[in-house]
């Protein structure tokens, strides 16, 4: 077993482990705080992030660590090797029993996603890839969608927002959806069930780098909203923006969001 294999084996089953804690947490009852902005977090997400951090750090002792849901701290910055974590990716599709909310788990080594694993419960999925070793899901290949013209593609992306802006380059007409999660909304971008995903706004690593490896390895393009490729594990733990499109697309997007004034 390679070793990226192995680090999947291990972050697969810790995920299914974390869904399986996450469910039984919400049949006995959550409990809810507002963090500072409002956004809402349970007592399954500190609960799962617990699991999680104990299951890895003990299996990898020697693995940097950043997740949502535990302070960050610059220790990660001198490991080769770190684990992503978000514990419940769409906490708030979670809250309302709704199916769209995930567990997401990366492994980084030295900026890049090489180990990617999202899970979503309610839906039985669970995506995987491995550097260089393509993109699964239930254990099957997937690839993104080999469309090429963004009249009529099927986005994931705020509609609102998208129709709301002036922009420099009038788009064509397409149709949008909604998902809660960031993570699964790369994921079905990656399995080809969606064409793109857009979010034209500041990004956490935990949202992103399982869907960033999982989308690349799957054949999709991931990028900020100016083209620029991602890196991981650095001390602001965010990128600037999400591009995730089938290949023939990202650059379409690309040419119309460029001009987009959007900074950190």
């Amino acid at each position: 077993m390679s070793d990226f294999s192995a680090d999947l084996a291990l972050i697969r089953d810790a995920a299914l482990a974390a869904g399986r804690l996450a469910l039984e947490h919400r049949a006995a009852g959550l409990k809810v705080w507002s963090k500072d902005g409002g956004s809402p977090v349970t007592s399954a997400d500190l609960a799962v992030d617990q699991l999680l951090r104990d299951a890895l750090l003990t299996a990898r002792p020697d693995y940097g660590w950043l997740s949502e849901e535990t302070a960050d701290s610059t220790e990660r910055l001198s490991k080769k090797r770190i684990f992503v974590v978000d514990p419940i990716d769409g906490t708030v599709a979670f809250m309302k029993n709704k199916p769209w909310w995930c567990v997401p788990i990366a492994v980084v080594e030295d900026g890049r996603p090489v180990a990617a694993v999202i899970h979503a419960p309610m839906m039985d999925e669970m995506f995987e890839a491995t550097l260089g070793g393509g993109a699964r899901l239930q254990g099957r290949p997937i690839s993104a969608s080999d469309t090429d013209d963004l009249e009529d593609a099927e986005l994931l992306a705020d509609a609102r927002l998208m129709e709301a802006r002036e922009w420099d380059e009038p788009w064509p007409s397409m149709r949008f959806s909604k998902r809660n999660a960031l993570a699964y909304r790369m994921a079905l971008v990656a399995a080809g069930a969606f064409d793109a995903a857009i979010a034209i706004s500041p990004k956490w690593d935990w949202d992103v780098c399982a869907g960033a490896l999982i989308a690349e390895e799957a054949g999709a393009k991931v990028s900020d909203h100016m083209g620029r490729p991602w890196r991981f594990n650095r001390p602001d733990p965010r990128q600037t923006s999400l591009i995730c499109a089938a290949p023939a697309l990202h650059p379409l997007i690309v040419r119309r969001t460029a001009p987009i004034p959007l900074a950190i």
